[in-house]
């Protein structure tokens, strides 16, 4: 089950990262992962108590996604800026 709701964490984390970038544009890092974090958690297709639990319990897990989904943002972005 735990892999299942990573899986989708994971997917969640890309467009998070996306649409924060979008709203908050650049700079502004803390305040674009605290929306990240809110949208994957807001997102899940879970109870708003589920979501709490899993929020709490993956928390480390759903800050490190994020954070990999920015680098991976970010090389894209640098990479088509190089073409």
């Amino acid at each position: 089950m735990f892999k299942d709701i990573k899986n989708q964490i994971k997917e969640l984390a890309k467009n998070a990262v996306l649409v924060a970038e979008t709203e908050l544009g650049t700079g502004k890092g803390q305040e674009k992962k605290k929306m990240a974090v809110n949208y994957v958690v807001s997102n899940l297709p879970f109870s708003n108590l589920v979501k709490n639990i899993i929020a709490i319990i993956l928390s480390g897990f759903i800050d490190d996604v994020i954070e990999i989904s920015v680098k991976l943002m970010n090389n894209s972005l640098s990479g088509e800026q190089g073409e």
